[in-house]
């Protein structure tokens, strides 16, 4: 009985009011903007790519696709993007820790990532908020370069003073 009296209290006291949680994550304009300068950069090579932008969730928000590139690198790029976001590491650094480390082999049995080159979190203020995915450009290296320089040149735009 005396526990439970102890307990009354706690019933009748007022609900925690919930902080609202502020979340960064990647709108439309900035994976335009991302899509966009990963193309240019991948042309300044001399190349084309296939490029895709996930926000904090996984989800598509921008793609886009030059000319010429073979179907299949739609979807490679797209879940370039989803396991770096996932993952929150550059998808290079993951294949060569599935290459090495007989820990992380049981990366490359999940379906839903793909181990190769080109895909990189889009990182603010520490917090991943997305990911890029750039697949088609000649190879793993052309294409994390791509995705790369695309994030640096879009991200200094943003955080430059005005």
């Amino acid at each position: 009985m005396l526990s439970l009296l102890l307990l009354l209290p706690a019933a009748f006291a007022e609900p925690t009011l919930a902080v609202p949680l502020e979340r960064k994550t990647v709108s439309l304009a900035l994976a335009n903007s991302l899509t966009q300068a990963a193309l240019a950069s991948c042309r300044m090579i001399g190349r084309e790519a296939v490029v895709a932008v996930v926000d904090r969730g996984g989800n598509l928000v921008s793609l886009q696709r030059g000319d010429d590139i073979g179907p299949h690198n739609t979807l490679a790029a797209q879940r370039k993007a989803f396991t770096a976001l996932s993952t929150k590491a550059n998808t290079t650094v993951l294949a060569a820790r599935a290459a090495t480390d007989p820990m992380s082999r049981n990366l490359l049995t999940m379906p839903e990532l793909l181990l190769l080159g080109g895909g990189v979190p889009i990182v603010i203020d520490g917090d991943v908020i997305g990911g890029i995915g750039v697949a088609g450009s000649g190879g793993s290296a052309n294409d994390e370069r791509c995705a790369t320089e695309a994030i640096a040149s879009v991200m200094s735009k943003l955080t430059a003073p005005s």
